[in-house]
């Protein structure tokens, strides 16, 4: 029983005490449970989004005139928004008030949402979706913190599990949201669909959040040299990260540049924070055990979290040729049983040790990657429903008893730091997941590419057989001229070979995550029972 009221009490990450809106007892459950569905539905649409609208970018490119390197700009504009906001979210509802500060955004996301659907060119579209992701950003560790802050501590891992909804559901069913609605609809209605569970998200705090006077003097007083180290080194890291498979990494100027930028700007952060006296974050908390490996779990969570709903879709459109709506059909049984078993979760954590959980989590989740290291050519819908559904049970299993564990013993007075760190570098594993997969996928298809072709020799009886029956075959449909037929076979031979490279890299891709995934299984291992800890959130 000790360890049950451990992980129902161990998930500290609100916001200092001066965010809280009010105490507990002074709320009905009724306005509590309101508060805290309406912010973790704010905080499922703001990941929703960044799914739903890769799902359906080529189609926004081609709408708004915008060409595919630099469509790109539509996704890394509202994920660097995002990034930068997260960290500052816990200082800013102290200055502006909860109420006023969320509420303000969750309208604002609202309004962006709907005017990207009227961008006409791609610089608007580019500067909407950054102002869409700064305020949707802020709907991500605001949720944490009414969790928290209203919910008694025997009810904050059901409130945890609502919010796992979004860390790990939203981003499975979001490519299957975007990929109906934009094959039946139209590429604007995905703007449209937060219209209707954001009015609701709005109503349920305006009625539930108590007003509270904003305290405009902390502007003052500020971590200002912090905070711009911060929002220039983590913009510059997340720009190289988007763009730099693209730009060929290192071999262009605009990368080096913004390596540079990045690593001198978070350097010069983390001296500021280990030496000033009151840090925008404390740092100091990475050292704690629990903390430590649990963000080194999580970022890794956020890497192949992000990085396999990156890679399949590009399999399935690549290889198999499906269309947004069939890809979608494909990755929703990776969220549907999500959504059976997470509100299942807390329960869970009664009757086993939150660590099991996180282990069994993490070692599904690797096991549905190596489910697919010896893909083929046939390796398709049927062949991919087996390990997407190990791999929603492990991803379900995971994040509630993780962040419940990592943040054991964290006082109130740090939690609004360990909220921010453990939501940030869920979402920079994920960029790094993804800009990494994406060179690895890429290095792989040339160097399978490459083998394949040496050993395809012309001087080999089997492969003039082979050219000589395509040949043969072009001719009797319609070719006549026979160096025409021959270079066509040749031709397709060569699609052939990359075709099978493609899928080679794809399976090592699967198995990079897989690996992945067993690293952080690893560092869950290093973590301690919650009841061997000492300090403000253990007892």
């Amino acid at each position: 029983m000790a360890t049950l009221q451990i992980a129902a009490n161990s998930n500290a990450l609100a916001a200092p005490t001066a965010a809280a809106p009010a105490a507990p007892a002074a709320m009905s459950p009724l306005r509590m449970w309101a508060a805290v569905v309406g912010s973790t539905l704010g905080a499922f649409m703001a990941v929703l989004n960044i799914q739903i609208v890769n799902a359906s970018l080529a189609d926004i490119q081609g709408a708004i005139g915008a060409g595919t390197d630099d469509g790109g700009w539509i996704s890394t504009s509202y994920l660097i928004a995002e990034i930068v906001v997260i960290p500052l979210s816990a200082w800013l509802a102290r200055v502006f008030s909860l109420r006023n500060y969320l509420l303000t955004n969750a309208i604002l996301f609202l309004i962006f949402s709907v005017a990207c659907a009227f961008a006409a060119n791609l610089q608007q579209m580019i500067i909407l979706r950054a102002i869409q992701g700064f305020s949707g950003g802020v709907l991500i560790p605001m949720a944490f913190t009414i969790i928290i802050t209203l919910l008694p501590k025997a009810k904050q891992p059901i409130g945890l599990a609502l919010f796992a909804l979004s860390a790990t559901f939203a981003p499975a069913i979001g490519p299957t949201i975007g990929g109906y609605l934009t094959e039946n609809w139209g590429w604007e209605h995905i703007f449209y669909v937060n219209l209707v569970p954001g009015a609701l998200m709005v109503g349920l705090l305006w009625v539930s959040l108590d007003r509270a006077p904003m305290n405009l003097k902390l502007l003052a007083k500020g971590d200002w040299p912090g905070i711009i180290t911060m929002a220039i080194g983590l913009a510059a890291l997340q720009t190289v990260l988007e763009e730099g498979n693209k730009e060929d990494w290192f071999g262009s100027d605009f990368i080096v540049r913004l390596s540079v930028i990045a690593a001198v700007s978070l350097t010069l952060f983390l001296i500021i924070e280990l030496k000033t006296a009151n840090p925008l974050l404390n740092l100091r908390l990475l050292v704690r055990r629990n903390f430590g490996f649990g963000i080194v779990a999580n970022f890794l969570l956020g890497i192949a979290l992000y990085g396999s709903v990156f890679v399949l879709p590009i399999y399935l459109a690549r290889i198999q040729g499906y269309n947004s709506e069939q890809i979608g059909m494909v990755l929703a049984w990776t969220g549907i049983p999500q959504l059976l078993l997470i509100p299942l979760v807390p329960q869970l954590m009664k009757r086993f040790d939150v660590r099991l959980l996180i282990i069994v989590g993490f070692a599904l989740f690797a096991a549905s990657n190596f489910m697919n290291v010896h893909m083929t050519g046939d390796y398709a819908s049927d062949q991919l429903f087996w390990p997407n559904i190990v791999r929603a049970i492990g991803q379900a299993l995971v994040f509630t008893p993780l962040s419940a564990i990592a943040t054991a013993g964290i006082e109130q007075e740090n939690a609004g730091s360990a909220s921010a760190l453990f939501n940030m570098m869920r979402n920079l594993g994920g960029a790094v997941g993804i800009a990494s997969l994406q060179t690895f996928l890429s290095k792989r298809e040339q160097f399978h590419s490459n083998i394949l072709t040496h050993s395809v020799s012309i001087f080999e009886e089997a492969t003039r057989d082979r050219i000589a029956r395509l040949t043969g075959y072009f001719m009797s449909h319609g070719v006549s001229d026979q160096a025409l037929a021959s270079h066509k076979a040749v031709v397709a031979i060569a699609l052939k070979i990359r075709k099978q490279a493609n899928i080679m890299a794809f399976s090592d891709t699967f198995f990079l995550l897989g690996v992945a995934l067993v690293v952080a299984l690893l560092a869950s291992l290093l973590l301690r029972k919650p009841g061997q800890l000492s300090g403000g959130g253990a007892h």
